[in-house]
This record gives structure tokens, C-alpha cells and sequence, in this order.
């Protein structure tokens, strides 16, 4: 969880000076671009650059940015093998070493090949040649290492999984380890990365889990005592689920649309049908077992059971999903609770 923390925190500094460095890489790579095009050995020997030889590129350059060039090919020298880094079993596990291939035997990895290009596509890769040249990486790590120790968080969902009685015989006794095993990174403790040692102690930890089975005492007290601030959730009310069903940007509504939309069906969901499968969802997670807004996708499975079936030889077709719909497609199934539990 730690490495994988530091990996985003890596990658999020990394743009971020890269953003910086944008244009001064982009004017060196093309000057790069340039020199492959207009060829000028005779430069920076000591020799004053050619008056028509300097024109001339000047000439290039305009028609470079311009896109007019970008069909013509160009040989330039690009990475043949990126470096990596190599897992080794230690008793706690799989550990990353963070040890630069590359570096340890320059001839073996990361070598160069030269490759013909087309300028299009030569510009990106010079761009992002010129941009690593730029980057000071032991400085992005440096800085991400600190947004993870004074900034980070980490959310361990479904933490009842592990919860499990303290002396058990089999199941309880693997949840325990996981337990025993979370302890000292919440805590505060030290892990090995491939961006340098990174300190948890000040790593925020959320804990989440449906302790409607298990309880939180459950856990270990070493570990109840990392979580000292507890928050009850409420259950879902009609008005979440319209908001789940509309809101996101892949909300189940949206994505039953651009399904059907692949057969040429229009698919329209009305307000009220969209209110009616919200009330049934409260209705069945009463009746049945409340799973929050998984239930959404079940009840939205057999309201549109009929429409999907029918939609190879609908193209063309406009349906409008209302109320009265969705009431006749699984109203009965809601009010029969015993066809409901294994149906919806």
C-alpha cells in the first residue's frame, strides 16, 4: 500500500515539474529536430555559423512548426530497453528492490537504437528526451517521499474481513496475522521503496468495513486502538439513489443508454421511472438484505430484461423508460419476498 502511495506521489511530482520544464525541453527538442534536418557540423567548432546555412533553418523551423514537415522521416536515437527494478522473497514477503538495472550494467540494459521516424512523431519522443534531461530525479522523489509521509492516506476498505476472535481455530487465526501484519504500518513504521526509505507515522489510515456480522471489537485491541475515531454510516435514502443513478459520470442509467445505443436504440430514461427504481431499492434492501447501491444493479437488469433481448431487431426505435414501466416489469417480483431474495 505504502509503495503503491509513493508510486502515485512519484508520478504526480514528476508531471508537475515537468510541466515547468515544458517549453525549455520542447525548444531544445526542437533544436535537436533541427540539426537532424539541417545538418551543421561545421557549428560550435570554433567557426562562425554560415549566413545562408542559418537562414535556412530559419526557414525550417517555420515550416517545422506549421506541421508541414511532420510527413518527412528522420533517423533519431531512441531507448531499445527501459530500466527496472527485481523482486526478491525476504520472510515478510515480496520485496521491490529499488536497484536501477540500467545503471549497475550500462551495456547490458538501456540501450540505444537508432530508428527512422517521422517528424510528428520525433518531436514527441525528442520532447520527452529533453524533458528527462531536465527532470532532477532524485529531487521529484525526494519530494514525493514528503507528500507521503505529511500528506497521505490510505483507506483500507472491508476491514471486517479480518475481523475475527483472538484465540480461534481456523479462519480466525489468518485474520488475526492480517491484523498483526497491519499493526506497524499504522503505527508508524519504515518501508523500503525504490524512491528511499518512506516514515508511516504520520500517514493518515481510514478504516471502513459493514460490521453488521462482526463487530469492531472483534479486532485485536492493539489494532482498535489505532482507530480511536469511529463514524456510523447511515443507510442509503431514496434521494442517494437518484443521485447515484443520475450523477456519475458512468451512473448505471448512462451506461444502459450508450449499451443499447450500439443497436441503434435510443433508450430514454423519464424522471419519475428514475425515482420508482429508487423507492423499490430502499423497498427491497428492507425487506431483504440492505447492500446499498449494489442493488441498483439488479433491479436495473430486469427493468431493461425485456428491452436488451429485443434490441437487435429494434434499430431505430426510441423507448421511454416512466414509472409505470419499471412498477410492471418487477413489482411483482418486489411484493413476492421470498422470489425477490434470489431474483433481485
Amino acid at each position: 500500500m505504502v509503495r503503491d502511495l509513493t508510486e502515485i506521489a512519484y508520478g504526480m511530482v514528476r508531471e508537475e515539474k515537468r510541466e515547468a520544464i515544458l517549453e525549455t525541453a520542447r525548444a531544445q527538442a526542437e533544436e535537436r529536430l533541427l540539426q537532424l534536418l539541417v545538418p551543421s557540423s561545421n557549428i560550435g567548432l570554433g567557426n562562425p555559423p554560415n549566413e545562408d546555412l542559418t537562414e535556412t533553418r530559419e526557414k525550417f523551423r517555420a515550416k517545422l512548426r506549421s506541421g508541414a514537415l511532420d510527413n518527412r522521416e528522420v533517423q533519431i536515437e531512441v531507448e531499445d530497453n527501459p530500466s527496472s527494478s527485481f523482486e526478491m522473497v525476504t520472510p515478510q514477503g515480496v520485496e521491490e528492490v529499488g536497484i536501477n538495472i540500467k545503471d549497475m550494467l550500462p551495456g547490458l540494459f538501456g540501450r540505444r537504437r537508432k530508428d527512422r521516424v517521422k517528424v510528428s512523431e520525433a518531436k514527441e519522443i525528442l520532447l520527452q528526451q529533453e524533458a528527462e534531461k531536465l527532470i532532477d530525479r532524485q529531487g521529484v522523489a525526494r519530494e514525493a517521499r514528503h507528500r507521503v509521509e505529511q500528506g497521505g492516506l490510505i483507506f483500507l476498505d472491508e476491514i471486517d474481513k479480518v475481523a475475527g476472535r483472538e484465540g480461534g481455530r481456523g479462519p480466525d487465526v489468518s485474520r488475526e496475522g492480517v491484523q498483526r501484519d497491519l499493526l506497524p504500518i499504522v503505527e508508524g513504521t519504515t518501508v523500503t521503496t525504490k524512491y528511499g526509505m518512506v516514515h508511516t507515522d504520520h500517514i493518515l489510515f481510514i478504516a471502513a468495513g459493514a460490521f453488521h456480522v462482526s463487530r469492531p471489537s472483534d479486532l485485536i485491541p492493539e489494532l482498535q486502538g489505532r482507530f480511536p475515531i469511529r463514524v456510523e454510516l447511515d443507510p442509503l435514502t431514496e434521494d442517494d439513489f437518484v443521485r447515484i443513478l443520475t450523477e456519475p459520470e458512468n451512473a448505471l442509467t448512462k451506461q444502459y443508454t450508450a449499451l443499447l445505443s450500439t443497436e441503434g436504440v435510443e433508450l430514454d430514461f423519464a424522471e419519475d421511472a428514475i425515482r420508482e427504481i429508487a423507492r423499490l431499492a430502499v423497498e427491497v434492501n428492507a425487506n431483504t438484505e440492505n447492500i446499498g447501491a449494489r442493488r441498483l444493479a439488479t433491479l436495473m437488469e430486469r427493468v431493461l430484461d425485456e428491452i436488451s433481448f429485443e434490441a437487435p431487431d429494434m434499430h431505430g426505435a426510441r423507448p421511454t423508460v416512466d414509472a409505470e414501466y419499471v412498477r410492471r416489469a418487477i413489482a411483482d417480483i418486489v411484493k413476492d419476498q421470498d422470489l425477490s431474495r434470489y431474483v433481485l
